[in-house]
């Protein structure tokens, strides 16, 4: 029997799947030039300012795998659906945020409509696309939207930022979300699973293992360490014992802990989180540096900062074919020195540099890390069984989006603490207490203050701000590079060259995969 093709039906409803999965992986980046804005008007303090760019990855992360379960029980197309009315609410609520508490609360609902939407997206394209060639090339566009949406959202928050308020970056979602809302129905076809099964308690356990050690992790940075961040520490590495306890037993578990026990699987897992560490973590730290040293404006600031993905272009076929003459974990490892080199040379870029500097070593950070990327999904595909492919691809993804927002959270939680200790040294004397408090929080909020007190001791406030952050920035830019030698140190001693077992999958099973990598049943 002839497999069937598709035909305009279906690639009219790829594109209007691209839509949600555009807007979902712009918001990972879309903030980073809307800070300055936001400090502006919410004044958040340095904790908060991380919880607003944290809290979005964390939650996405830690609901893909459970998302997935959900999707084959209810169906996809009803979970999409339900997803992008969460989304679109949220987008609202955040674009009118009045407090940086509800703002933080909206980006936890974002992640939550983020995380019902992605793989109800892939899903539904594996039920559209039946010819291996076909799917293939769906799955190729899906992938290609997913990877744009991170590097236009810097774009397109700079142009909206270049004309309207900071609210305007998430109102920008809802059009998207309504159109979605109307064509879905009409054009996507709805398929489910029933036999699947979701387990509430590990989807519980996976938040509450991640968010009380990253607000011990960025208490700890703000405030000194306490009996209060031990707490927290312990609930969240409690629950995260708890959590690998329960995947043992459970008949239908998130994630499959033999996996664990094949050969490089474990590292090939590790390498995809400090890959991921990086590219964000580097992310957060350049676009302040543009903004707020330099005095960019949103959209100069970011159009500069795709200059690296002009060499980033070459960066991934070289490192593929390099891979077939020195092994996969060779060209990962070498991939994490140049990337810890780029870290190290941003310490050439001073308050009063001009753009090159800092871009030279973007680049070399970009260049780097992307070259692991590209090796370290297929690496651990090649690893595990054929046939357990599809929860391996949905765990590789877990752990990049874990990865990016662990790397913003403690660099960004390095960054937030050398900077207001700089500031307490650097403060010109004679400013009243809660206006040194406040300019020590961010750098955004020093602005604030320097245009509030104006003259001599607002030029001062904001010189020593400036200062201050790129002393912090060159100690946070030496953490990220020792992080990424540690992650070379990995690549080599823990993933083979060679790789034992079944070996990698056909090219149709790779693709059957990946469409099966959110939670796939059928």
């Amino acid at each position: 029997m002839a497999t069937p093709r598709a035909g305009r039906r279906e690639w009219t409803a790829l594109a209007v799947l691209c839509l949600p999965l555009l807007i979902v992986s712009m918001d990972v980046s879309v903030l980073f030039f809307a800070v300055p804005h936001i400090s502006e008007t919410l004044q958040p303090t340095a904790t908060q300012v991380l919880w607003i760019f944290d809290i979005y990855g964390f939650v996405l992360a830690g609901l893909l795998l459970t998302m997935g379960n959900v999707a084959d029980r209810i169906g996809r197309r009803r979970l999409l659906l339900l997803g992008a009315v969460a989304f679109a609410a949220a987008s609202v609520l955040a674009a009118y945020a009045s407090s940086a508490e509800t703002l933080i609360l909206a980006r936890a609902v974002l992640g939550l409509g983020g995380a019902a939407l992605m793989p109800s997206t892939l899903g539904i394209v594996r039920s559209m696309f039946h010819d291996d060639a076909e799917r293939a090339k769906a799955v190729g566009i899906w992938s290609a939207v997913m990877a744009g949406g991170v590097g236009v959202g810097p774009v397109v928050s700079g142009l909206l930022l270049e004309h309207f308020w900071w609210g305007s970056v998430f109102l920008i979602n809802v059009p998207f979300m309504l159109l979605l809302l109307v064509l879905g129905p009409m054009l996507l076809p709805e398929s489910s699973n029933p036999s699947a099964r979701v387990d509430p308690v590990s989807a519980v356990l996976s938040l509450v293992a991640i968010l009380p050690v990253i607000h011990a992790i960025q208490g700890t940075a703000a405030h000194g360490w306490s009996v209060t961040e031990s707490l927290y520490a312990a609930v969240g590495l409690c629950a995260a014992v708890a959590f690998l306890v329960r995947q043992g037993r459970v008949a239908s578990p998130m994630v499959d802990l033999a996996l664990f026990r094949r050969k490089g699987f474990g590292g090939s897992v590790a390498v995809q989180v400090i890959g991921m560490f990086g590219i964000m973590g580097n992310a957060i730290i350049i676009t302040q540096y543009l903004q707020s040293v330099l005095g960019l404006s949103a959209l100069v600031a970011a159009l500069w900062s795709l200059l690296p993905s002009v060499f980033v272009g070459g960066a991934a076929p070289a490192a593929a074919v390099l891979s077939t003459r020195i092994g996969r974990p060779a060209v990962m490892a070498g991939g994490f020195i140049v990337a810890a080199g780029g870290f190290v040379g941003m310490r050439a870029a001073q308050a009063d540099s001009s753009v090159v500097p800092v871009l030279l070593a973007a680049t070399g950070v970009a260049v780097g890390l992307v070259s692991v990327a590209t090796l370290v999904t297929e690496y651990a595909l090649a690893v595990a069984p054929p046939q357990r492919a599809g929860s391996v691809s949905a765990l590789v993804e877990t752990a990049g989006e874990f990865g990016g927002a662990l790397g913003m959270a403690v660099l960004g939680s390095i960054l937030g603490a050398v900077y207001a200790s700089r500031m307490a040294q650097l403060l010109p004397p004679g400013l009243p207490a809660s206006v040194a408090d406040a300019a020590s929080e961010t750098l955004g909020q020093a602005t604030v203050v320097a245009d509030r007190l104006g003259g001599a001791s607002g030029h001062a406030v904001l010189e020593a701000g400036r200062a201050a952050f790129v002393d912090a920035m060159h100690v946070t830019d030496l953490a990220a590079a020792a992080v990424l030698v540690l992650g070379a140190v990995l690549a080599v001693l823990t993933l083979p060259r060679h790789v034992a077992g079944p070996g990698p999958a056909a090219p149709s099973e790779v693709v059957e995969a990946s469409s099966a990598a959110y939670g796939e049943r059928t």
